[in-house]
C-alpha cells in the first residue's frame, strides 16, 4: 500500500499487491473482509481483466485513477475524469496499453463490495474424466433456467458430463471500451469432464462452442478475457467494438512493445474464415 488519502477516501496500491493483503492492511480485525473471494488474486490483474469483484461489480467501479508506464516509456497518471479515453482502454485492456505501476481505489466502493459480497452457488457433481478449464458464460437472469435446461440437454447429447456448476450475479458497467458487463448478468461457470482421448477433446471443444451459442441465443454473452474457444462469429456478435479496440492498441503501441498471447489470439480469431464443422456424435 503506497498511501491513504483520508480526505478523499482513496487508497493507492501497487499493481502487484493482492486484494487479500489490502484487506489485511485496511481492516486487520475484520475476518469477513479478509475471507472475501475475488476473481483474480492481484489487483493489477483484476484491472487488466476488469474482473468482477465479490459483489459482482466489475473492477472499474472501484478505480479512481491509474499510474502506468506507456509503450513509449512515459510514466502517466490516467484518471476517469482527466483521461477518460485512455482510462476506458486500460481498464479491461489486457495490459496492452502500458505496464501498471499503481492503482488508486475508492474506499467507499471497496467497503460496499465487502458488505454486499455474494457467496457463489456451487453444485459440484463429481464425474469420471479429466476436468477442463471452467467455461464462464453470461446470461440474463430471467433466461437462466431455460439456459441451464438447454445446457444439460447439449451436454447429454454430446455425452460430456457436467462436473462443476457455479452461479453468481454480476452488475452492469458502461465505462470501459471492451466492456463485458453490458447489462446485469447471471454468470454461469461450467466445469466439463473431458474423456482422455483425442476424440473426447475435440468433442468437448465443439460442445463449449455450442454452449457459447446457447448463451447468445438466450440474450447472453461470454467474458472475452478468458474464453479462447469462442469463434469469430461469436466474438464479433458479443464484442463488435473489438476491431476498434485493436486499432487503438496498434495506434498507441505501433512497435508492439506490449504484445501478448491474448492480443495475438484475438487478431487470429478475427482473421479466420468460417468453415463448416461436421461431427458424428
Amino acid at each position: 500500500m503506497l498511501r491513504v488519502d483520508a480526505s478523499r477516501a482513496h487508497v493507492e496500491v501497487q499493481a502487484g499487491a493482492t486484494w487479500k493483503s489490502l484487506a489485511a492492511r485496511l481492516r486487520p480485525d475484520d475476518a469477513q473482509a479478509q475471507e472475501v473471494r475475488t476473481t483474480r488474486a492481484a489487483i493489477g490483474e483484476s484491472i487488466d481483466w476488469n474482473a468482477a469483484g465479490p459483489d459482482g461489480r466489475p473492477a472499474v467501479t472501484h478505480v479512481e485513477s491509474l499510474t502506468l508506464v506507456t509503450p513509449d516509456g512515459q510514466l502517466r497518471r490516467v484518471g476517469r475524469i482527466t483521461s477518460p479515453e485512455l482510462f476506458a482502454l486500460v481498464v479491461g485492456g489486457q495490459g496492452l496499453f502500458g505496464a501498471l505501476y499503481s492503482i488508486t481505489l475508492r474506499l467507499e466502493s471497496l467497503a460496499r463490495a465487502i458488505n454486499e459480497a455474494q457467496t457463489p452457488e456451487l453444485s459440484p457433481q463429481p464425474r469420471p474424466g479429466r476436468p477442463t478449464p471452467m467455461l464462464h458464460l453470461l446470461v440474463p437472469p430471467p433466461a437462466l433456467e431455460a439456459f441451464l435446461a438447454s445446457t444439460r440437454a447439449h451436454c447429454a447429447e454430446w455425452r460430456v458430463p457436467i462436473q462443476d456448476l457455479q452461479l453468481r450475479r454480476t452488475r452492469q458497467e458502461a465505462e470501459t471500451f471492451l466492456r463485458w458487463a453490458q447489462r446485469d448478468y447471471a454468470e454461469v461457470g461450467l466445469g466439463l469432464c473431458e474423456p482422455a482421448t483425442l476424440g473426447g477433446a475435440v468433442r468437448v471443444t465443439q460442445l463449449r462452442r455450442e454452449l457459447i451459442d446457447t448463451a447468445i441465443a438466450h440474450g447472453g454473452a461470454f467474458p472475452i478475457a478468458c474464453t479462447p474457444e469462442a469463434t469469430r462469429a461469436q466474438t464479433e456478435h458479443c464484442y463488435p467494438q473489438l476491431r476498434g479496440f485493436l486499432a487503438e492498441q496498434r495506434r498507441l503501441d505501433p512497435h508492439e512493445k506490449m504484445s501478448n498471447a491474448w492480443l495475438r489470439h484475438q487478431r487470429s480469431v478475427l482473421g479466420r474464415q468460417a468453415c463448416e464443422v461436421r461431427w458424428n456424435r
